[in-house]
């Protein structure tokens, strides 16, 4: 059952004020207004928030996976309450010493070879301004990505954006060309293992970046785990085997880690865990879980070197705010005092893991599961054997029907989950307890019934 809070959290007067102004004045993105009936939020805190209406769900999405230190955080409100008291913004050409902290903070965990960060106010304009660094530096224009992703809103990173998202915001930057990643489930070149996979699908980009002509070609854009399109975890050589392909064609390549950046997987960058160096990272959400808008650019040496006497010619008002930033420095002080990179690494192994792969051997409706760290994807089919998705691709209405149940599900046992498409997604945040997290699990499984009701058995 929905956990009920007590009566003093209980205001139907503040619900009933907050739902009319929404939906009297909002614009929500992504949405046919008429068609949407937002939740208001009252409040939060840690890995749970709650409505007006006294009812409260265990986040298990972590908002859009950004929420990483969870809701109100005692260290990130407490600096950016800090930081206000004594100088609430400066502009960007400008010194500020917690900017300035954070930059160094952020290339000292991405590695040898990073020295600079450009920052910006979220992941699409980190990608965007990542783009642009590779098209001045190699003198190249076109840019590939892979058809299942998602890189931002604004024109560039919309037109890298593989899923349905892209089609109503064509033409955007023309510029872009698609190609099929790895995704060994649902294989594009009928691989029979995770090495073959990775084989072939690093022969079917090196046909595409000679088809599209390489000397065109300035930036591969690869998120290093695919996000919302699947949690789509490469296999054992792939990135190295991109890696190679960039350095022999004189290609960028652009990791981005908007998602799974800041100890998603339970390392400080995903790619990390993959033994591969990108040229530039983007990232955004989990450095300072959203409190202030924040993203960026982590530039290598090589590509920053080209700016130091040729004008970089962009820049944002609000690049390196000081809230953000001073949350941010705050988010690095509690990954290391409270060892979040260890307990994400071990309740990802420990506990969702087993249990994801035991809930999979009892529903029929679970074709796979997959992940790392905290973030996994459940596909749900309606045939094993077929594989056949419980939804169609793009799905919307009576069609996407049977996933919207589970959800539902989850919500009236107080669980508010990340669906999308054919796919559950455990994403919450990385300051969840264990009891928690075994909670929001079993409320999965027991939703999940819901699923196997249009499952072949």
């Amino acid at each position: 059952m929905t956990d009920i809070l007590t009566s003093a959290r209980a205001d139907l007067e503040a619900d009933a004020r907050v739902r009319a102004d929404d939906r009297g004045h909002v614009f929500h993105s992504w949405s046919a207004q008429a068609l949407i009936d937002p939740l208001p939020v009252a409040g939060g805190e840690g890995s749970t928030f709650w409505d007006y209406a006294g009812n409260s769900y265990l986040d298990f999405s972590s908002q859009l996976v950004n929420l990483n230190l969870g809701h109100q955080h005692p260290d990130l409100v407490e600096a950016i309450q800090r930081q206000a008291g004594r100088l609430s913004t400066i502009q960007p050409a400008m010194a500020n010493d917690v900017r300035g902290q954070l930059a160094r903070r952020i290339t000292e965990v991405a590695g040898d070879g990073f020295e600079k960060v450009f920052f910006t106010n979220g992941g699409a304009d980190a990608n965007e301004n990542a783009v642009r660094m590779a098209r001045l530096v190699t003198g190249r224009r076109k840019v590939l990505s892979m058809y299942r992703s998602y890189h931002g809103n604004t024109s560039t990173a919309i037109a890298l954006t593989g899923d349905p998202r892209r089609w109503p915001n064509e033409p955007a930057d023309g510029s872009t060309a698609k190609f099929f990643g790895p995704y060994a489930y649902r294989s594009a070149f009928h691989s029979s293992s995770p090495e073959e996979e990775a084989q072939r699908a690093l022969e079917h980009l090196e046909q595409t970046i000679i088809l599209e002509g390489a000397a065109t070609i300035a930036a591969i854009v690869i998120e290093t785990i695919v996000g919302t399109n699947g949690v789509l975890v490469p296999p054992p050589g792939y990135l190295a085997g991109v890696r190679e392909l960039c350095d022999r064609f004189g290609i960028v390549y652009i990791a981005d880690e908007v998602m799974v950046g800041f100890g998603r997987v339970g390392e400080w960058f995903a790619f990390q865990a993959f033994d591969v160096q990108p040229d530039l990272i983007t990232f955004a959400k989990g450095v300072n879980s959203g409190y202030v808008p924040l993203g960026g650019v982590v530039i290598s040496d090589r590509i920053a070197s080209h700016f130091d006497t040729v004008a970089f010619p962009g820049g944002l008002t609000y690049s390196g705010h000081p809230l953000a930033c001073a949350a941010g420095v705050a988010t690095f002080e509690v990954f290391e005092r409270d060892g979040i990179l260890e307990r994400v690494r071990d309740l990802g192994s420990r506990v969702v893991e087993p249990r994801l792969r035991e809930i999979a051997s009892r529903h029929p409706s679970v074709g796979d599961v997959r992940g790392l760290g905290l973030f996994w994807a459940i596909e749900l089919v309606s045939d094993r054997e077929t594989r056949e998705p419980l939804v169609p691709f793009n799905a919307s209405g009576a069609d996407a029907a049977p996933v919207a149940a589970v959800a539902a599900a989850c919500k009236r046992e107080g669980v508010w989950p990340f669906t999308h498409f054919n796919r559950v997604h455990v994403a919450p945040p990385l300051v969840i307890t264990e009891d928690e997290l075994v909670r929001g699990l079993d409320v999965i499984d027991h939703a999940l019934t819901v699923a196997d009701e249009h499952a072949s058995h």
